[in-house]
Parts: structure tokens; sequence; C-alpha cells
């Protein structure tokens, strides 16, 4: 079982990393990960886990218990985005709609066997930079290769 992790920077600079660790099965939202737990090069690392996904697509809710697949009723917020057809699509500002309310699937807040992605947000650094350990992620993109045309000249 592969956890696909996204580590969040306050810079708003995400790193990709691939691990198959048991020891973060168990953890659940808002809850504070050593980073030796995710991988040895992340030492002296904490993160907070700020979201989960599991295999089908479906959202972790903190608010929902356990690690099973649960019904809930949602208003508009976390989890829910939609607009009634009363209001239409274009956004008025920030208004929420009124009252409506939507019954959406979710995952409990559990780590589970189930869960294939975990977003995590640093919470205390460590002595390497981020930007160091993912030094392959962290160059820039090379730039469009214009097509040479020998035709054309």
């Amino acid at each position: 079982m592969a956890f696909k992790v996204n580590i969040a920077e306050k810079t708003g600079k995400t790193f990709h990393l691939e691990v198959e660790n048991e020891e973060i099965v168990g953890k659940s939202i808002s809850e504070k990960i050593d980073g030796k737990d995710i991988s040895g090069d992340l030492s002296g690392y904490e993160f907070e886990v700020t979201g989960l996904s599991d295999k089908a697509g479906f959202p972790a809710l903190k608010q929902v218990e356990g690690t099973s697949l649960k019904k809930v009723l949602l208003s508009y917020g976390v989890g829910m985005k939609k607009r009634s057809r009363k209001e239409g699509k274009k956004s008025r500002g920030n208004m929420k709609p009124k009252g409506l309310r939507l019954r959406k699937t979710v995952r409990g807040r559990f780590i589970s066997p189930d869960i294939v992605q975990i977003n995590l947000k640093v919470i205390k650094e460590g002595s390497k930079k981020l930007s160091g350990i993912f030094s392959e992620q962290n160059k820039p993109k090379e730039e469009a290769k214009t097509p040479e045309n020998p035709a054309s000249q």
C-alpha cells in the first residue's frame, strides 16, 4: 500500500513523495506526524495532516468518525461548493447559497489502507531544507522547444 504524500510549505511550494509505511496508518486529520515516520530524510520535521482522499477519490472529513464510507448531509462549505439552480452558476460576491444541502459520500478521518493521498503541511522545519531534499522536483520547467521545419527555409 503506497501513499502519495503532498507536503506543503508556508511559501506555497508543494513537494510530492510516495511512501510505503505502516506507521502512519491510524493517524487522523489534524494530527501531528513526525518526519522520520514518513521518511528518514525528513527527520527533524513535524507535519500536520490536512486532508486525505481514498482510491475512489472520496475525500475524508474531519467530522466523520472511523475509516469507512458514509453518506453525510452537507451544507455549503468544506466538502461541498455547489450552488442551487435558482442562483445560477455566476458567483454573486461571497454570498453562500441559501438552504442548499446535499447528501454526499465521504470517508472517515483516520488513515486506513484504502487511503491513497495524504496532504501534509509543515509545522516544524528540520535541519535540511525541503528544496534540498527534493532537489529533482525543484528544477525549473524546460522551455518549450520550437520544432524546426526544414520545408519553410
